[in-house]
């Protein structure tokens, strides 16, 4: 029996695929388990698993096109069974598809390993689709005569002048999974904000202290993953969810921390932060950052925070708000630390400052909630020797 291989709905937000590279090809003998392909969701890439055994018999995506979840891509069947009928049906959903998709007549399949002589990445030969330009027109810059992503800009670019605008650069999947989920968010949600001055000095030391004691030590995010665990253990009820005619309170609290990438930003999540200590907490965000910089974590690794945090601070930004993303009742912005004159006893010095502010959904919370959570991470932050208390038994 012929099957169908389809572009899956990997995370509810994702609408579309890239399909980065074939790992199997035309007339190639396919396990079910075997890895089929790569693909690009809008947040990471991802191996595409077999679940049929047979002989892959056409493949209907090239390496580097953008495909609807849902869609056909490829028909894995008997070495001489007719596939007509199953490349003719409706396309069935994949799990977690909405919206069924029509097949698209098919496409002619990749080229072969010995056809393929221009050297681009699989972005590159993406943006250069979405473009409608030909790589083998395209001069490249990169090492071997590799071609890039601004190679391809570069050459589309005259095509795309008029007198009084600039040049269209297509979005990518994860530029565009963020402007749906923001626009889902910051549209129907009533956002409020609240803004804390904290004092940093005895972090400053805590830091100090940390990094001769501990090599890889704890860095800033670190410690306020573990002083946002800590508060939001005090304050259970900003570790919520508007659910309609209920708000959720959550047993777990699941921090996700905002990493940014080139082409936008995810957010891993640490799970049941509540529990753990910072060393714990600083070795899995260490792992977590690393992979999502490197486009591979899972799905349920970057979903479903009840908190998150995100820190500008490195970059010199005093402050900034968080947009908020469901299920989350609440999000924190950190900016930089900086020297400021702080009066003290009537005396003016220099103190060491950063601003915070948290972003709350005013349908689950009120004022008085966040500002009392933010006083407490205020002040565990001002006295920062309790984060090194060991995590709450599981």
């Amino acid at each position: 029996m012929a099957n169908r291989v389809v572009m899956p709905k990997l995370t509810d937000t994702m609408e579309e695929g890239v399909l980065v590279k074939w790992k199997k090809h035309e007339g190639d003998s396919v396990e079910a388990g075997d890895i089929l392909a790569e693909i690009e969701t809008d947040k990471a890439v991802m191996d595409l698993e077999a679940f049929a055994s047979g002989t892959l018999r056409k493949l209907l995506a090239r390496e580097g096109e953008t495909v609807k979840a849902g869609a056909l891509i490829a028909v894995i069947a008997g070495k001489d069974e007719d596939i007509q009928s199953a490349l003719a049906d409706t396309i069935s959903a994949s799990p977690g598809t909405k919206t069924p998709q029509p097949v698209r007549p098919p496409i002619p399949p990749s080229p072969s390993r010995d056809d393929t002589v221009i050297k681009a990445s699989p972005r590159s030969k993406m943006l250069a689709k979405e473009m409608g330009i030909d790589l083998s027109t395209v001069a490249g810059t990169g090492p071997e005569g590799r071609i890039t992503e601004e190679d391809v800009r570069k050459a589309g670019a005259p095509a795309r002048h008029t007198q009084s605008a600039g040049t269209d650069i297509p979005l990518g999947p994860m530029r565009k999974a963020i402007a749906r989920t923001t626009t889902l968010s910051k549209a129907p949600v009533p956002h409020f904000y609240l803004t804390a001055d904290i004092g940093m000095e005895a972090m400053d030391a805590l830091r100090a202290q940390l990094k001769q004691a501990r090599q890889p030590h704890p860095s800033l995010t670190d410690l306020l993953i573990k002083a946002s665990a800590l508060a939001l253990a005090r304050h259970p009820e900003i570790n919520v969810s508007y659910a309609g005619e209920t708000l959720r309170r959550h047993a777990a609290i699941d921090i996700g921390i905002a990493v940014g990438l080139d082409d936008g930003l995810i957010v891993p999540v640490i799970r049941d932060c509540g529990t753990k200590t910072l060393e714990q907490i600083s070795d899995e965000a260490r792992t977590l950052i690393e992979r999502a910089r490197n486009r591979r974590l899972r799905p349920e690794e970057y979903t479903g925070a009840t908190f998150s945090i995100s820190n500008l601070g490195m970059f010199d930004v005093e402050s900034f708000i968080a947009v908020l993303m469901p299920p989350e009742a609440a999000a924190i912005a950190i900016g930089a630390i900086r020297h400021v004159p702080v009066v003290e006893s009537g005396t003016v010095k220099v103190g060491r400052r950063m601003k915070v502010t948290l972003s709350c959904d005013h349908r689950a919370l009120d004022g008085i909630q966040g500002a009392r959570f933010l006083e407490e991470f205020k002040r565990i932050l001002e006295h920062p020797q309790e984060l090194l208390s060991p995590g709450k038994p599981a």
